[in-house]
């Protein structure tokens, strides 16, 4: 089972890259291995969330916890 924690850790690895397009992600909550989150500020309404999230939030995340199976918006 995937910690809380070590998502977070993980998040705030990912968040300063968000916070300089004007944006920000938040965890909502981790069920059965899969990452829900929620992209905010600018992030929440770009054309391109969801390319952000999958090649670059879902790949980071993997990468640093093997466990984890996908990374959903939430």
């Amino acid at each position: 089972m995937v910690a809380k924690e070590r998502v977070e850790e993980v998040l705030k690895k990912i968040r300063p890259g968000l916070e300089s397009e004007g944006g920000d992600i938040e965890l909502i909550e981790v069920k059965d291995d899969i990452v829900y989150v929620k992209l905010k500020g600018a992030c929440g309404t770009c054309p391109m969330s969801t390319l952000t999230m999958k090649n670059w939030v879902e790949a980071t995340m993997k990468r640093e916890i093997p466990e984890v199976k996908a990374v959903q918006a939430a």
